[in-house]
């Protein structure tokens, strides 16, 4: 009842502002058109189907997934064929080995000449006495190195030795 009596309201005080125009029918009384006015129909909604996002990505997603494991799949498949030529190129490489370090026979030499050395053309090395001291400083070496060597150090050592 209260949106008739809101329409009604709306209704008077648009006659009331016609009523200043002058656009009343006669004597004050209201017009069969202006009396009621509905307000617009609305026409009933529709729904519209929704595409929820989740789902756009849940397809999203399934797609990725599947490319990332065709991806590693490949990979492995790659890795195996991989191993697999490595390992036939290890065995090649072990097979050669073995032909190659097959031991072989030496041939027997010939004992009818017999063997004489022949002396050497190279002159003998000329032997050096070892020098036990160890130098720390050149000066204090050569120092000590000559009074090891005189005859004070002569009287110390054994008789056997002289």
């Amino acid at each position: 009842m209260e949106p008739l009596k809101e329409a009604r309201n709306r209704v008077e005080g648009s006659s009331s502002s016609d009523n200043s125009n002058g656009r009343t029918s006669g004597g004050g009384r209201r017009s069969p058109t202006n009396c009621l006015i509905k307000p617009p129909v609305k026409k009933n909604t529709i729904p519209i189907d929704l595409k929820l996002h989740n789902n756009i990505r849940a397809v999203e997603r399934a797609r990725f997934a599947h490319q990332v494991a065709e991806k590693r799949r490949l990979i492995k498949q790659y890795k195996m064929e991989r191993e697999r030529q490595q390992k036939l190129e290890e065995e090649e490489e072990i097979k050669r080995l073995r032909k190659e370090l097959i031991p072989k026979a030496q041939l027997m030499p010939y004992f009818d000449r017999p063997f004489v050395p022949r002396r050497s053309e190279k002159q003998p090395t000329v032997p050096r006495e070892p020098k036990f001291c160890i130098p720390r400083h050149k000066k204090c070496c050569r120092m000590s190195c000559t009074d090891m060597s005189g005859p004070s150090q002569l009287q110390h050592l054994p008789s056997s030795v002289k």
